[in-house]
């Protein structure tokens, strides 16, 4: 069941992680400009930023563990809420060009503090890790903060694997993209239900 659970999880990160947005555009933006290497600098430095998410997570789920039902409960439904509203934005999405402007040059060290940053100052990820790490922290676990934490780096890792790659070929990435305006369609629409269901569910959960 625990296996099922890290599975699980990792599907559906790969799954988020490759939809195009904020991160996505700004590490094939950085490539193009700057070349291969540029691209994967910037996505260490999203991918960082994320570390960083995750730590703050895992500092506000250890509280919210500790504390009463009932704010267990508004954080749960604000959660909820915005996985919804993530998901039916993702659905009711359309094809959108990817518009990567021309950028000023910046060093290998800028272009990472500029990833990090970009992703840690974000409130919406913080607010989305929050939602959709604890969907995966199996039931009745030892040292659920922990697993969380794991969870959150394991997030981290995945985005630098998938992010990395495409930041280096990004320049053939973004001619496919638009000459197939349909693949980003249904990525959105997957993504989308995923994100729902997870809402849903976030709605039945219980306090560890």
């Amino acid at each position: 069941m625990v296996e099922t659970h890290y599975i699980l999880f990792i599907i559906t990160s790969l799954i988020l992680i490759i939809t195009p947005g904020q991160d996505m555009i700004l590490v094939m933006s950085r490539s193009i400009g700057q070349g291969p290497k540029s691209g994967v600098i910037t996505a260490a430095g999203v991918s960082t930023g994320l570390l960083g998410h995750t730590i703050l997570a895992t500092l506000g789920l250890g509280a919210i563990l500790r504390a009463s039902e009932t704010l267990f409960v508004i954080v749960k439904i604000i959660g909820a809420a915005y996985l919804l509203y993530l998901g039916i934005k993702q659905i009711k999405s359309k094809q959108e060009d990817i518009k990567l402007a021309n950028m000023e040059y910046r060093s290998l060290k800028s272009l990472y503090l500029q990833g990090a940053i970009s992703n840690i100052s974000n409130p919406k990820i913080a607010i989305f890790y929050f939602a959709f790490l604890p969907q995966f922290v199996p039931e009745n676990t030892a040292h659920p903060t922990l697993v969380f934490l794991l969870l959150g780096f394991i997030f981290a890792i995945i985005t630098f694997i998938i992010k990395a790659p495409i930041g280096y070929g990004a320049g053939k990435l973004s001619k496919w993209l638009r000459a197939k305006p349909l693949v980003q369609v249904w990525i959105n629409r997957i993504c989308g239900m995923i994100l729902i269901a997870l809402g849903i569910k976030l709605v039945f959960e219980k306090r560890v």
